[in-house]
């Protein structure tokens, strides 16, 4: 960089600039926040290349920055997040100059009508939308062999820990990969089921799925009502914590949010040095450890060893009675094809895409480009009714509540008085999305190669204070997380 003082910050502070940090530079004028947009576009044109994490950049990016510098200049700052910038994943609409796309070619030239309430939120916070993260397309709700990472639109996101070696995780893939790349303070992802906490795992960061209800989801390409929300993904807890404190709120424009109890709460003063003491924490290993590799369960098993040396209670081998029940996924198919439809219905009349049939009839026009790991789910979804009358529908649905709930976390919190139960990596994403309940991944350790393991603490609904309380303990006592060693081209 040209600006000597610039390079100084991009050099040697940029890759582990916090929030606070962050807010720090900027409250006592050493950095305005155009000069931190500067730093982060820098950071991404050098090494996005090898990881294709960012999508596009918002192109008013360094204007909005300098107008919230004359805001702070006059009037102060809003809050913790004014002049930070974000990144937002590809399936959240923004009114501005960018797209929302969800990755698909079908929806590539979409700008929305209105921001959705994540993208107001933002703004009213003072953040600065610096641009959209690359994802896996349509959520990973296309196709049973769609690899993580990959859209038709943006191509292959990689792992920064191991390019070409380690998986990504998906769907929020971008945001996971951009923030342990450090090319934003913070990120923006949604989950249905795992799209937050497994590619927060994947990646080393911190991820937050809240409990269905926290964030309103309008204004936000869906799969299924049952289950979809958006979340925070950042380095550290405490970033995470500030995030979710902007998103949180109450929005008629989607019903659910009118059960949440958070009315103003600041998520960060969770952050508390002895998180973890008092805490009953059970060990969830029977039914989701077998899904990991040998050299994985090695870390998961050593992060547990030192979480029982903090004042908390460790309760091991809890027994959830759902753990291998036989969970299917036909919630999802019939309540992403309404969903879809509503969605597209009220785009800009200028998208020729206006439901699930068009979208599929658009990638059957060129299968090599749209088509490369086929769009069977999408196919299974248009051959429902569309109206979530049919049996199946409703049987499912009535049977994942009540196993993830009365038979799966609400039964050990119960069973054995617990606060948090810890999952093995994201293993336990399943059955808290199914719940609707909240769930934070937080980094745990590395194999031998190098490859991140993290684990998950979860609760009942709206649990996320106590959630936060337990993490930021596990992540203070821990300290596992390091940054990527990256390669510029």
């Amino acid at each position: 960089m040209e600006n000597s003082k610039l390079k100084k910050y991009y050099d040697e502070w940029l890759e582990d600039a916090s929030i606070a940090q962050i807010r720090e530079k900027l409250e006592s004028g050493e950095l305005t926040s155009k000069e931190l947009v500067l730093l982060y576009l820098k950071r991404i044109s050098v090494y996005d290349k090898e990881i294709n994490s960012v999508l596009e950049i918002n192109p008013d990016a360094i204007h909005i920055a300098e107008a919230l510098d004359m805001e702070r200049k006059v009037k102060g700052p809003r809050g913790p997040l004014h002049g930070v910038p974000i990144l937002i994943k590809d399936n959240i609409d923004t009114h501005d100059k960018m797209h929302t796309s969800a990755g698909s070619l079908a929806l590539k030239d979409s700008i929305a009508l209105k921001d959705s309430y994540v993208a107001e939120q933002l703004r009213n916070a003072g953040a600065v939308i610096l641009g959209k993260t690359n994802m896996t397309e349509w959520a990973n709700f296309m196709t049973y062999k769609m690899k993580n990472g990959y859209s038709s639109r943006g191509g292959q996101v990689l792992n920064p820990y191991g390019p070409g070696s380690f998986d990504v995780g998906g769907s929020s893939s971008g945001s996971g990969a951009a923030i342990a790349c450090s090319f934003a303070a913070a990120a923006v992802g949604t989950e249905t089921s795992g799209s937050i906490l497994n590619p927060s795992c994947k990646n080393s960061i911190v991820g937050i799925k809240p409990t269905v209800g926290l964030i309103s989801r309008s204004g936000i390409i869906p799969i299924a009502h049952s289950q979809d929300t958006a979340g925070p993904m950042a380095r550290t807890v405490t970033d995470a914590a500030i995030l979710l404190t902007a998103l949180c709120g109450r929005d008629e424009r989607d019903p659910i949010t009118l059960t949440n109890p958070f009315d103003g709460i600041d998520f960060s003063k969770s952050l508390v040095e002895d998180g973890l003491k008092g805490k009953r924490i059970g060990i969830a290993v029977d039914g989701f450890i077998e899904f990991l590799t040998d050299e994985k369960k090695k870390v998961f098993h050593a992060s547990i060893e030192a979480l029982k040396t903090s004042d908390a209670e460790i309760v091991e081998d809890i027994k959830i009675p759902s753990a291998k029940a036989m969970w299917k996924y036909d919630v999802l198919t019939y309540e992403f094809k309404p969903d879809l439809n509503a969605y597209l219905n009220g785009l800009d009349p200028s998208v020729k895409v206006r439901s699930l049939s068009d979208v599929i009839a658009f990638n059957n026009q060129d299968e090599e480009k749209m088509l490369k790991y086929g769009q069977t789910v999408l196919l299974e979804s248009e051959e429902t009714s569309g109206s979530l009358t049919e049996a199946a529908y409703i049987d499912t649905l009535e049977f994942d509540l009540y196993h993830s709930r009365e038979q799966g976390i609400d039964f050990a919190l119960e069973k054995y008085n617990l606060d948090a139960i810890v999952f093995p990596a994201d293993e336990g994403s399943q059955i808290s999305a199914k719940a609707g309940y909240p769930s934070i991944a937080v980094p745990a350790g590395y194999t031998e190669a190098g490859e991140p393991v993290g684990l998950t603490f979860a609760g009942t609904a709206f649990s996320e204070p106590v959630l936060i309380e337990v993490a930021y303990g596990f992540e203070q006592l821990t300290k596992y997380r390091k940054a990527p060693v990256l390669r510029s081209e």
